[in-house]
């Protein structure tokens, strides 16, 4: 199970109000991101547009999940700029697995600015169906004895 860490985002944007910066330097806020269970896995996408694939990096240490990436500045030094709004800069996002992740198995894809990491559980945390036996179904063990003849 994926344990969610709400205070995680606010802390980000807090340093950000609080930091003191001009706004000259645009580095990013936020990395949007999705996340689902389907079946015996989660599906985590996060949306990178424009980040060069060489830059996204996932790994997991310590049952953290952390999705780092980077996205390069224009550089039109000639450029009069009416309006800039997309970051660039470093984004960063961690997510605290629950124990019932099996972390050898992460998979990640990167495709049309779009990061799809694929969580699988761990076998013992899957659901499954425990069979019961009937009281008539149970078999009872005779004693018996041999003679030594």
């Amino acid at each position: 199970m994926l344990r969610f860490d709400p205070f995680s985002d606010l802390d980000v944007l807090t340093r950000s109000l609080l930091s003191g910066d001009s706004g000259s330097t645009r580095t990013p806020r936020f990395m949007p991101m999705d996340l689902c269970k389907i079946g015996d896995h989660y599906v985590l996408t996060a949306d990178l547009p424009g980040v060069d694939p060489g830059s996204v990096d996932v790994n997991v240490d310590n049952g953290t999940l952390t999705i780092s990436a980077h996205r390069t500045a224009r550089s039109e030094e000639s450029a009069q700029w009416l309006t800039n709004e997309r970051f660039f800069g470093n984004f960063r996002r961690q997510l605290s697995l629950g124990d019932g992740i099996d972390s050898s198995a992460i998979s990640a894809t990167y495709e049309n600015g779009v990061l799809t990491v694929t969580i699988p559980m761990a076998e013992r945390a899957r659901p499954r169906k425990i069979e019961v036996a009937h009281g008539a179904d149970r078999k009872s063990i005779e004693t018996t004895t041999v003679d030594a003849d």
